[in-house]
């Protein structure tokens, strides 16, 4: 009997029925080991050992494997085809080795695609486990654990409020924040544009101002008013005639078929996904064998896929959409991985192979890879220049067409931050031609400063710097989110105080560690380790050498050193120049006192030094005396807003109410404050019971009550505004959820289908606490950075066996409680 451990119990199933009789197939449910979060897991004093430690929710597959194990001939460790695969294997086969079950005979293979040709010819081709690519592993776990938990004491202990700090989280951190730097230093300019609108045989384009009296006008040229009016005024006088029109021809190829980087980049700007959503759907339409595997550098696809790409193409196009010979690509990428296959469908016959987002990111997978041997685009790029009689003034128009769409009528790549494509269809004009004149504008514009990072710029920018692997970026940035470090708006990071603290700190103190070259070097040096040029123990020995002293050099620095050594750092964004030759360090409130930061048990934020006689404020980020948090605010009638440890609240007296989240501090005036230190606000007596129903702001938002039960509403409008006949409705849809067992007021998240062992169905239902999973008896709550809609299958069913492993068995849980003795009389007359 053979034994064949995979990651997905998903692919587990699919591969036993795949192989047949003789061999078992069991699911690791990905890493079963890791180093424990605490001190010591890695000890550099004796040569970087490692401490592994297996997940307690693991124990009991492990368990499983291992008695398969003992009964096997051969153990074939298929885990993922890339370097987290290969440390699955490992661990898989050191925990078999300890528990002494390990086979006699162990065999590694790989297969890009969950089909059974993909697996059986696998299965003919079995190798070692790749000793290099483990040590890469090591050295990559060992670098993020010692720069990990030697940081984040440091940060606790020298920067009140830090969370933690990583080694590539924080150089992705300081992207987002030097990005930030550059939009806050930048200074708009004024300009304006002159254009002419004309019509040829019927047909209108428009034309650019790019000369006037002898001068050439380029974007920035005009920058007033008067000087636009000017230019307005000698366009309109004159008379224009074509001077020259140049033709070029111009060819577009199509792009190469997806890696891991580019389709997180064009899930996010075509579907709007996130990284870490697109890899969740990714995994799973890559366990349903409907793509190969997903995480790769790799562009090149599989002589036979190619093939068949090109029979596609010739069944759903003409003859001129299929070039004479097949593309290939070769991978640009800085750091490219083991030479892995492009992401691509597995059968090019089936364009709509899923639904709902599977569907969705399947068709952009599919598409990519047709485009990819599509025939390239032809274009047509025109520019024709205008000229007034009296030669005062030349206008440039330019357009661009598509003479043969080729490529394009499947596919074409997004943009990051489009620009002003020339695609505007031109009329034919020759030399001497007179179009009619329409009308002249004058536009005033401003310069922009450069966009915030999307997810997919920033795993653009981190790719092209060589930092990082692309199959981590999705958890990297995830871990920015989950530490609040940064926030989406309008799918842009913005860098919250805390992360440009921590970024301040690291490189003010350990200005190398966050340096996009130190950390692309770095991650060259591993790409040696996996290839076999360089020892492991080497690279780490090295890195420690310099690490450590600059560790504990700045551990000995006084906290106090630390504010006084990041006050200088971040002077220009803390106190920025007001432009009137005030000092921006100026305490608003005293006059007379200077604004420096300070370090608090909660957080750092900016004080005056004449404390304790002046007591004023602010949060990071914050200036000026006008805002929230440079102290009380009176707002009328006795009503102050301020400022606590769990943020704005209203006082008027002895009473306080806070502000909630959904009330924007800019729209709080007197009336919202006098509403919210209002409640609970009385709806009226239920029509039924005659009881009082309340709405009110607790601690987990706005509510009804009524008779003890509760109905939560959606908004704090709403408690100033509903009604008793929405209240009674709200009142008895939550009731009847509470009658029928959790959630069951509400429409499930996703319906994810039947547990493989138990057969009950398996639901995402959002709960008081978040979404959880259920099967109807046991409620496993989902992590907090999950999507609820996204949530697969698999995850459910190991979230749910993760979460019955752990409840105590009927008749084996909690002890009951030994019975009180009965008194001596009462005892003897039992006996």
């Amino acid at each position: 009997m053979k034994l064949v451990v995979v990651e997905s119990p998903a692919k587990a199933k699919t591969i036993e029925k795949y192989l047949g009789p003789g061999h078992r197939v069991l699911a690791s449910y990905g890493h079963v080991r890791d180093l424990p979060r605490k001190d010591g897991s890695v000890d550099p004093e004796q040569g970087f050992a490692m401490e592994w430690d297996t997940y307690p929710d693991k124990a009991k597959q492990l368990k499983a494997i291992a008695d398969e194990a003992k009964k096997a001939d051969t153990l074939i460790l298929a885990t993922d085809p890339d370097r987290e695969g290969e440390a699955i294997s490992w661990h898989v086969q050191e925990v078999l080795r300890k528990k002494k079950a390990l086979p006699a005979d162990v065999e590694r293979v790989t297969f890009n695609a969950i089909t059974k040709s993909a697996v059986t010819e696998a299965m003919g081709r079995p190798r070692q486990l790749d000793t290099d690519l483990i040590d890469a592993y090591k050295a990559r776990r060992a670098l993020d654990y010692l720069v990990g938990f030697t940081l984040s004491p440091i940060l606790w202990r020298k920067l009140p409020g830090a969370k933690s700090a990583g080694r590539v989280q924080s150089v992705a951190l300081r992207l987002i924040v030097d990005r930030e730097r550059e939009i806050e230093l930048f200074r708009a300019q004024e300009y304006w544009t002159v254009s002419a609108q004309f019509e040829q045989d019927g047909q209108k384009f428009t034309a650019r101002l790019v000369g006037l009296d002898g001068k050439k006008i380029d974007r920035l040229s005009i920058g007033d008013k008067g000087s636009a009016d000017a230019a307005r005024a000698a366009v309109e006088g004159g008379r224009f005639t074509v001077a020259s029109v140049e033709t070029k021809p111009q060819a577009k190829n199509p792009p190469p078929p997806f890696t891991t980087s580019t389709l997180q980049q064009e899930a996010a700007r075509k579907l709007g996904f996130s990284a870490s959503h697109t890899m969740r759907v990714a995994q799973q339409l890559y366990e349903d064998g409907l793509i190969t595997y997903m995480r790769t550098d790799g562009v090149q696809m599989a002589d036979e896929a190619i093939s068949a790409a090109r029979k596609a193409v010739a069944n759903r196009y003409d003859a001129g959409y299929l070039p004479d010979k097949p593309r290939h690509y070769a991978t640009k990428a800085k750091n490219a991985q083991e030479a892995h296959e492009a992401i691509r469908p597995t059968d090019f016959s089936r364009a709509k192979a899923a639904s709902g987002d599977h569907g969705r990111l399947h068709e952009l997978v599919y598409n990519r890879a047709l485009a990819s041997q599509m025939a390239s685009a032809r274009l047509e790029r025109t520019t024709v220049e205008l000229v007034d009689g009296a030669g005062r003034a030349t206008l440039r128009a330019t357009g661009q067409v598509v003479l043969f769409p080729g490529f394009m009528a499947l596919y074409d790549e997004g943009r990051d931050d489009p620009q002003d494509e020339e695609s505007a269809r031109m009329p034919h004009l020759s030399r001497g031609d007179s179009p009619a004149k329409l009308g002249v504008d004058a536009v005033q514009s401003f310069t922009q400063p450069p966009p915030r990072y999307s997810e997919a710029s920033l795993v653009k920018r981190l790719e092209e710097l060589g930092i990082g692997r692309p199959s981590t970026y999705a958890a990297t940035l995830q871990t920015l989110k989950d530490r609040e470090y940064v926030v989406l708006e309008k799918n842009r990071f913005l860098p919250q105080e805390s992360g440009r603290l921590v970024t301040a700190f690291l490189e003010r103190f350990f200005e190398r560690y966050v340096s996009y070259d130190y950390t692309a070097e770095l991650e060259d040096e591993l790409d040696d380790v996996s290839g076999g040029r360089l020892d492991y123990l080497k690279l780490l020995e090295a890195f420690w050498r310099d690490f450590k002293p600059k560790a504990g050099e700045v551990m000995e620095q006084k906290p106090s050193d630390v504010t006084l050594a990041l006050d200088e750092f971040l002077s220009p964004w803390l106190f920025p120049d007001k432009g009137d030759d005030s000092d921006p360090r100026l305490c608003p409130a005293c006059g007379n006192g200077r604004l420096a930061l300070r370090g608090g048990k909660f957080g750092a934020f900016v004080a005056c030094s004449n404390y304790p006689e002046c007591k004023f404020t602010r949060k990071l980020g914050e200036s000026g005396a006008e805002g929230a948090s440079d102290g009380p605010q009176e707002l009328g009638e006795g009503i102050v807003l301020k400022s606590g440890r769990f943020g704005p609240y209203v006082e008027q007296g002895d009473k306080r109410a806070s502000v909630p989240k959904d009330v924007p501090l800019a729209d709080l005036d007197l009336d919202m404050a006098k509403r919210l230190l209002s409640l609970p606000r009385e709806i009226g007596a239920h029509p039924e019971t005659g009881e009082l129903i309340v709405a009110s702001i607790g601690r987990y938002g706005p509510y009804l009550q009524h008779q003890g039960k509760y109905a939560r509403l959606a908004s704090t409008a709403e408690v100033f505004e509903t009604g008793m006949n929405a209240a009674v409705a709200k009142l008895a849809d939550a009731a009847n959820g509470a009658g029928k067992g959790r959630g069951a007021a509400r429409e499930p998240l996703a319906v994810l289908g039947a547990h493989p062992e138990t057969a009950k169905e398996l639901k995402v239902l959002e709960g008081r606490f978040g979404p959880y999973v259920t099967d109807g008896t046991t409620h496993a709550t989902l992590p907090k950075s999950a999507d609820p809609k996204a949530v697969t299958l698999d995850e459910a069913v190991r979230l749910i066996d993760e979460k019955a492993a752990k409840a105590p068995a009927k008749g084996k849980g909690r002890k009951k409680a030994p019975a009180k003795k009965a008194p001596a009389k009462k005892a003897a007359k039992k006996a």
